[in-house]
């Protein structure tokens, strides 16, 4: 089976357009992320992953929205937690969600920030990796007859207590992607989920290590390692100048992989990335930020992003950011598959994006990875 190409979205349009107070540009972003879907549908996106975090937008109403204007693609979350959502909830908006599309709604789930849930949300997070097996647990009994779930007496996160629920997906089986890092989320996906997402610029180095450690514990688990999904959220970007790029995806390594654990999804041969991090660390405060249970604006606000750039060096840039002539981007993608990566993400595409303009894209990356439902 070739490659196929998923697309995520996040609430960024949403906001600058609610900063700004304009409601005709509120109305108008919240057009086109919803346009944005019926245009991948049509090209032939195999799955659009939503974004949700604490501070943003409520991810299963704007996958709702999306269901109603899809035929084809399948729609989930990138990625929802369990403590942000209890498994409850989690259990009754996949369902909802997989109504609405027909049966196409697949969860993306992970672990959270225990920072912002513990010091900011007043949620209790006592052993995190025992949340994402007991919600595997949990979703599993409400997902199947009589629909009654309960937590085992070993349960440290959730305790459910014979509790029912009324409504079940249409899928006979939803899949379930963990966005794992560390060793043991990685070992859980292998044993408990259907295949893993790994973050954006996550390097080949960290992919290849991750995709034996997962294949490894699904073996030991007793299931086929080769029915499992690899998800590399690349933001895929075909440019002539992608040089303007990497300085721009610096950003995104001095707000999100400066996060606790998040490190590990850099390394890469031949940079000392446990160093570089620590030097984006401290000039973005994020340890600081974390501890009083800061988000996301309060890093943007309370670091200073150029001096975490210019700790992020030009040329490990070029080894984690997938953009160039489609002919390069190809040669890098035929890298992923050869290391297990299933799906790749293409970059959020612009105003400008029609179905047959994305068609093109897909095409021109579907020389080398073939993309199996690109029309």
């Amino acid at each position: 089976m070739g490659l196929k190409f998923a697309l995520d979205a996040g609430p960024g349009s949403w906001t600058s357009a609610q900063q700004r107070g304009d409601r005709e540009a509120i109305r108008n972003s919240v057009g086109r992320t919803v346009e944005s879907a019926r245009i991948a549908d049509e090209a032939g996106i195999e799955s659009i992953w939503i974004v949700e975090d604490p501070d943003g937008w409520d991810a299963f109403a704007v996958l709702g929205a999306m269901a109603r204007v899809t035929e084809r693609v399948r729609l989930g979350t990138g990625v929802a937690n369990p403590y942000y959502r209890h498994p409850a909830l989690l259990a009754a908006s996949v369902s909802t969600l997989d109504m609405l599309s027909n049966g196409r709604a697949f969860l993306g789930l992970g672990r959270g920030q225990a920072e912002w849930n513990d010091n900011a949300l007043g949620i209790q997070v006592v052993k995190p990796a025992r949340a994402l097996r007991e919600t595997f647990d949990l979703l599993d009994q409400w997902w199947s007859p009589p629909m009654r779930a309960t937590s085992p007496e070993s349960a440290t996160e959730f305790a459910v207590n014979d509790w029912e629920r009324v409504i079940r997906p249409l899928q006979g089986h939803v899949p379930i992607y963990l966005a794992a890092v560390g060793p043991v989320a990685l070992k859980i996906a292998g044993e408990l989920a259907d295949g893993v997402l790994f973050n954006d610029l996550a390097s080949v180095t960290f992919i290849r290590g991750a995709v034996a450690t997962v294949r490894e514990a699904a073996v030991g688990a007793g299931r086929d390692p080769d029915a499992l999904s690899f998800y590399a959220r690349a933001s895929i970007t075909i440019t002539h100048d992608p040089e303007a790029l990497y300085e721009k995806r610096k950003g995104t390594i001095a707000t999100i992989h400066a996060l606790p654990g998040m490190e590990r999804l850099l390394e890469t041969v031949g940079f000392d990335t446990d160093r570089i991090i620590a030097d984006v660390r401290t000039a973005m405060r994020t340890d600081e930020i974390l501890a009083r249970g800061g988000g996301f604006g309060d890093i943007r606000r309370g670091g200073d992003l150029e001096a975490a750039k210019r700790a992020i060096p030009d040329d490990l840039m070029r080894e984690l950011v997938v953009a160039g002539s489609a002919a390069e981007v190809r040669a890098r993608l035929a890298h992923f598959q050869e290391i297990g990566i299933t799906h790749a993400f293409l970059a959020a595409q612009d105003a400008s994006t029609t179905a047959e303009s994305l068609r093109e894209v897909l095409r021109d990356l579907d020389s080398s990875a073939r993309g199996g439902n690109i029309p």
